[in-house]
């Protein structure tokens, strides 16, 4: 027993410099400072202190809405709601005359020169992954120093400082983790690393309502959380912004810069030399308090859709800073017990120390964003080419989610005037764009249209080619003179397309699958029990006296064979709501092809979708097809997670989707009902490691690239150990965009008028080429790299490879996918491809056996 005792102790001793005792906000903060009685602290209002517990977003909201109404430095304001309708809001923290002036001040933002004497900006922004919360506790002891510290220095820093605090980047995730711990916490503090609080469910607190990780999306803008914040963040323009995250327990404190060869080459070199500077402040305030940290390893500065490296491209300095994570009250790690507190502590410490150094050198971060955009027009007048033209005739949706986008990161789009033929390709005025490169927003063009293949390092802790226009399937090209190029003057501005009406006595209603939205609107008229059929062959009929072409994949809707009341009105209805132009047919017989009673003609219906989900399955992908299916498309699906499978009739679904994971953990029992359901007519999607998964089970009849012959393609007899992380990345691809070849004859490929479609990889899951014809809808082309970073060893080996199959299985149907074709939300070209698989999978027939 007084062994037991003596080691308690020891450990204790041992331990001290990694926990901190906290609870009174008094912890936190500086020594000696003396603070404002009519500013509520956290705990007298919370009802516990900061890092006693975990508080709920609405707790946070109600102690900083408290805070700005007993201070005149604060002021708060709502940015938006998320998808949950929890708040999204901003805090203000200045001096009251700054406060009082703070639009005039923000106006001047844009005009630099007049700004210079301004106060400088510092946004600092909390929690972005919801369940790493220190950063959301460390908020609202900032905010509570800098409302009511009564400290000359802290005065003066207010009077030259506007300080930005976005507590809770990601409300929806952080009440998700807290509830979560909250359920499993015992009244007794368990640090045992396996005990249940560290370890969520599927899925984490991480990620918002859809599943997304919103620290990727500060680029693509595919969110809510995202759209919401940009115009602020834009409003404010930061010189400075600091980004809190935690990690794994076992790690101690980073913060940038990350490793040096890792920085965007978009990125000034300057930039480095100022996060660097504020480095040195970040250190002092840790050895202060002997706190292990490090810097300069681990993390890069490349993708710009992170928190950390947005404000790189816009006139800022961001700086990441990652907590090893207590994912709970305590836990025992490789440096002694990790507390909540201590956490809270360090994101507190560097905190303060970014506002000092902005602050203390605020001629320097002011004078480098007047650098940034002087050289950034020097750069673009240097370029070899004046802007970029893009185009998008046929899909009115995505050529608007496109500009709008473009718009939303201050980039001036213009209308072309009239026809612009370049590269062979004519751009027709109606549907086409010009953006000019020598703009403010040069770098975050480059950005966005770059399709850069090679780097100075090639490992990547995140995506390497996200080029904007490939993903969104809209055709563009660089304009190197722009002679004869007539553009409006004025930049594009978002406008609703008024929908013709029709007529209420039409023979037949047809609408075209080509528009984004066109598997939204058949969904809702099936469900509504209005009978629609799909072309599946080439037909003209005249509509409004003019004969027009239909391609596959057109929808009618004849009159003959509705028994729904009203049915025109819901049909009309629903195309409004989806912005989609019906076409009124007066005649059953067709200019050319088909006519409208033809066999070709196939009765579609309403799918029912079961996704597989839990433990194993990537909450990224699953969440993305939540998105494209739930949020776009208003298809509801159903989520099962893996162990529940064999409970699950699975007669009540008409498609199964699996996304990426690991299956192994699927039982003979699950794996033979779903071979009876396939035989009986049900149809599975499967893509990346479910498609493995489907062929190792013999339910898809195609081959895959083993691991091993993948080593094989990479000489190491030369290596040496220095050289085993460079070999690392050339053995994957972590995110790059590829070229894929359809087959449009192919239902899988209807609403597609041109055979190129760009595609997402991140894995090495790469299909073998097969013998067996029509199975094959879309392979990569012979030289497949578009945007971003792979070997040429893996470019080769996918070259003519199928990236997409489909066959049948009795009277049901197996479709797979190598790529991830609803990635981050923001891939809007490949994604009708999961659509067409829910609609038209009938359609197609590839029997094995013949």
């Amino acid at each position: 027993m007084l062994l037991s005792l003596y080691r308690i102790v020891i450990f204790c001793l041992l331990s001290a410099s990694f926990t901190v005792l906290g609870a009174n906000v008094s912890t936190y903060l500086p020594d000696g400072s003396v603070y404002n009685e009519q500013v509520p602290t956290p705990e007298s209002t919370l009802g516990f202190g900061i890092g006693e517990r975990h508080p709920r977003h609405d707790q946070v909201l109600n102690y900083l809405q408290q805070v700005a109404a007993s201070s005149t430095r604060v002021k708060i304001e709502e940015m938006g709601r998320t998808t949950q309708y929890r708040s999204q809001v901003l805090l203000t923290i200045s001096s009251p005359e700054n406060l009082k002036n703070i639009d005039e001040i923000l106006a001047r933002r844009s005009d630099i020169g007049a700004s210079s004497k301004d106060p400088i900006v510092v946004w600092l922004g909390y929690s972005v992954h919801g369940d790493e919360i220190s950063g959301t506790n460390a908020a609202m002891v900032v905010a509570y120093h800098l409302a009511a510290s009564q400290d000359k220095a802290v005065a003066e820093l207010l009077n030259d400082t506007i300080i930005v605090i976005e507590p809770t980047i990601n409300p929806d995730g952080m009440d998700r983790f807290v509830n979560w711990v909250a359920t499993h916490r015992g009244m007794t503090e368990n640090s045992d690393p396996n005990h249940i609080e560290h370890h969520q469910h599927w899925r984490t607190g991480r990620t918002n309502h859809f599943g997304f990780d919103l620290n990727r999306d500060w680029l693509l803008l595919s969110q809510k959380e995202s759209q919401n914040r940009l115009p602020y963040f834009h409003q404010y323009q930061p010189n400075v912004l600091g980004d809190f995250h935690e990690m794994g327990a076992n790690g101690s404190y980073f913060f940038q810069p990350g490793i040096p060869t890792r920085t965007h080459p978009l990125t000034p070199a300057k930039n480095t030399e100022l996060t660097q500077l504020l480095a040195t402040y970040h250190a002092k305030a840790l050895d202060a308090k002997d706190r292990l940290y490090y810097s300069e390893e681990s993390f890069d500065d490349f993708y710009y859709g992170k928190g950390s490296t947005y404000p790189d491209i816009n006139g800022g300095i961001g700086v990441l800073f990652e907590q090893a994570s207590s994912r709970g009250l305590q836990q025992d790690t490789i440096n002694g017990l990790l507390t909540f507190e201590y956490g809270i502590q360090n994101h507190v410490l560097t905190s303060l120390s970014t506002i000092e150094g902005a602050w203390k050198n605020q001629d320097k971060f002011k004078n480098y964003r007047k650098e940034f955009f002087k050289l950034a027009e020097k750069q673009a007048s240097d370029e070899n080419f004046n802007g970029y033209i893009f185009t998008e005739a046929e899909d009115n949706y995505r050529l608007q989610a496109f500009l709008s986008k473009l718009q939303q990161h201050q980039i001036k789009v213009y209308p072309l005037k009239q026809d612009y033929k370049i590269h062979e390709r004519k751009y027709i005025a109606k549907h086409s764009y010009y953006i000019p490169i020598a703009q403010p927003q040069y770098r975050v063009i480059k950005a966005l249209f770059n399709q850069q293949k090679n780097f100075q390092d090639n490992t990547f802790y995140d995506v390497s080619g996200w080029t904007l226009p490939l993903a969104m399937n809209i055709k563009f090209a660089q304009v190197g003179s722009t002679r004869g190029l007539k553009t409006h003057d004025i930049p594009w501005q978002p406008s609703t397309e008024k929908i013709t009406e029709v007529s209420d006595s039409a023979y037949a209603y047809v609408f075209e699958w080509h528009d984004f939205l066109a598997p939204k609107l058949l969904n809702n008229i099936t469900n509504a029990k209005i009978k629609a059929k799909v072309a599946t062959k080439v037909f003209s009929a005249t509509v409004n006296g003019v004969v027009k072409t239909f391609n596959q994949g057109t929808i009618v809707v004849p009159a003959g064979i509705q028994t729904q009341d009203n049915w025109r009105n819901i049909l009309t209805d629903l195309a409004a709501k989806s912005q989609i132009q019906l076409n009124t047919l007066a005649t059953g017989l067709t200019a050319k092809g088909i006519d409208i009673g033809s066999n070709s003609f196939r009765l579609v219906s309403a799918p029912k979708v079961l996704l597989v989900g839990g433990k194993g399955v990537s909450q990224y992908e699953a969440g993305e097809m939540l998105y494209y299916l739930d949020n776009l498309l208003e298809i509801p699906v159903t989520v099962v997670e893996m162990q529940r499978l064999s409970a699950i009739d699975l007669a009540d679904y008409s498609h199964i989707i699996m996304v990426d994971g690991k299956y192994a953990a699927l039982n003979a029992e699950v794996l033979s009902k779903f071979k009876s359901w396939l035989e009986n007519g049900g149809v599975i999607f499967g893509q990346k490691r479910a498609a493995l998964w489907l062929s190792v089970n013999e339910l898809l009849k195609i081959d895959f690239v083993r691991k091993d012959h993948i080593d094989q393609l990479f000489d190491t007899i030369k290596l040496t150990y220095a050289d085993k992380e460079q070999l690392s990345a050339r053995k994957r691809i972590a995110g790059a965009i590829f070229q894929a070849e359809l087959d449009v004859s192919h239902p899988l490929a209807y609403g597609y008028q041109q055979s190129d479609l760009p595609v997402f990889r991140n894995s090495t899951v790469i299909m073998e080429q097969t013998v067996k014809p029509f199975i094959t809808v879309a392979k990569y082309s012979q030289a497949p790299l578009l945007s971003g970073y792979a070997d040429q060893n893996l470019v080769n080996r996918l070259a003519n490879n199928p990236t997409l199959v489909a066959h049948n299985v009795g009277k049901g149907r197996v479709i797979a996918s190598t790529d991830d074709l609803v990635f981050r939300g923001y891939f809007l070209g490949s994604m009708k491809i999961i659509a067409n698989s829910l609609f038209f999978a009938k359609t197609f027939s590839a029997n094995l056996a013949e």
